[in-house]
């Protein structure tokens, strides 16, 4: 008895240590920085949000934004074919007593209650529901602004956050044209620039542009490809690592995101590079991140930190199942942390990602994902870990 207790004990030992390792060195040897940098730090909570009320599971979870109440607003995918049909949503097929899809929209506060849930499409409805929900961003008025990426879905949305209509941006099953100043081409990502009353689009799957419009209105103002070139849907835009990128957008443009000192950080996923605009689409710089990623793409969404100069800005990378933690002044990145798994902490395609004004990272995960998750803040610590940086306390590990 005393053997077999040694024998569980030094299994147990190496399991820790395997997990500790597994954390911070799977797929990429761990890198020890200089202390001297310093950069947020996060921890995941487990436990945020709370369960589902009404036996409700979550689809492809495809969108986050946090509103000026830090309440946190998700957007996923609640169609049939998101599910395993018999297995996973029972009790929507008839089956069994668990479980069915949530409502498309969920809201919650920062303590992980949900507070609301609304959207679908609807038999008489003024509006025409995305085919592929993928994006979400919240008004200073609290009205919510969806895109979609599905193949007729040439439009976006605009809600109450309470789900009321408010209006249709584009022409829902237009023919799709980056040059087109009337519907756009499967909108990946929203992003609204109160301090001057914009919106803009990542157009995104089909089209291959940034586009902008009238926050109080939807009304068209201006649009730009790569480099502010003029988009070109018929150019070449092979990708070949270590060679320079196209000079048109390979998409999707996943992502075009204003900051406060008046840029625009756009993803450009399958060219894993984020290119810096201002806002009139004049080009100013670019950054290659994690050059070998192929298939997707390494730069999927991006926030910055919630500090009035955004010293910090925070990349989703669903094909390296991580994130990043990026000084926006030189575009350095200080580390990563986040690796491939199911557990807390973990990623299955981090998609989206979002902070609320205590410093809070919110992300969301796509395809298998199927999840939101809660990144505390821990305040500014040394960088000890450049890559995959555990998100568990060490105790715990």
């Amino acid at each position: 008895m005393t053997k077999i207790k040694v024998l569980i004990g030094a299994g147990l030992l190496v399991a820790l240590a395997a997990l500790q390792i597994g954390q911070s060195q799977l797929q990429e040897p761990v890198v020890a920085a200089n202390n001297d940098v310093m950069a947020p730090h996060f921890l995941v909570d487990p436990l945020w949000p709370k369960p589902l009320p009404n036996h409700w599971v979550q689809g492809n979870t495809i969108g986050v934004d946090v509103d000026e109440r830090d309440h946190i607003f998700a957007v996923h995918r609640n169609t049939e074919s998101q599910f395993m049909r018999i297995q996973e949503i029972g009790l929507y097929s008839g089956v069994s007593e668990c479980c069915t899809p949530a409502p498309p929209i969920l809201e919650f506060d920062l303590e992980g209650n949900l507070i609301n849930a609304w959207g679908g499409p609807e038999e008489g409805a003024p509006y025409t529901w995305p085919e592929s929900n993928h994006g979400i961003d919240v008004a200073p008025n609290g009205d919510i602004w969806i895109g979609g990426n599905g193949g007729p879905d040439s439009h976006v949305l605009v809600f109450t956050r309470d789900g009321e209509y408010v209006r249709t941006v584009g022409v829902p099953e237009a023919e799709m044209d980056s040059n087109s100043t009337t519907s756009y081409g499967r909108v990946a990502e929203i992003a609204i620039d109160a301090a001057n009353n914009e919106v803009y689009f990542a157009d995104g799957y089909r089209n291959k542009r940034v586009a902008v419009v009238d926050l109080a209105t939807g009304a068209f103002k201006r649009y730009w490809g790569a480099y502010g070139n003029r988009p070109d849907d018929d150019a070449d835009v092979t990708y070949t690592p270590g060679e320079p990128g196209p000079q048109q957008f390979r998409g999707p443009v996943h992502c075009a995101i204003p900051s406060n000192d008046g840029l625009v950080y756009v993803c450009d996923r399958g060219a894993d590079r984020i290119q810096v605009f201002r806002t009139d689409g004049t080009y100013v710089r670019e950054v290659i991140i994690s050059p070998a990623t192929l298939a997707q793409g390494s730069t999927w969404d991006i926030d910055f930190s919630p500090d009035e100069d955004q010293e910090f800005l925070y990349l989703a990378d669903g094909q390296n199942f991580k994130i990043y933690i990026i000084d926006r002044e030189s575009l350095e990145v200080l580390y990563t942390f986040g690796d491939g798994g199911r557990q807390p902490g973990l990623f299955f395609a981090p998609h989206s990602i979002a902070t609320d004004s205590q410093g809070n990272i919110y992300t969301t995960e796509t395809y298998e994902g199927k999840r939101i998750q809660k990144f505390l803040y821990q305040g500014m610590q040394p960088v000890t870990v450049r890559d995959r940086a555990p998100t568990w306390p060490a105790e715990e590990l």
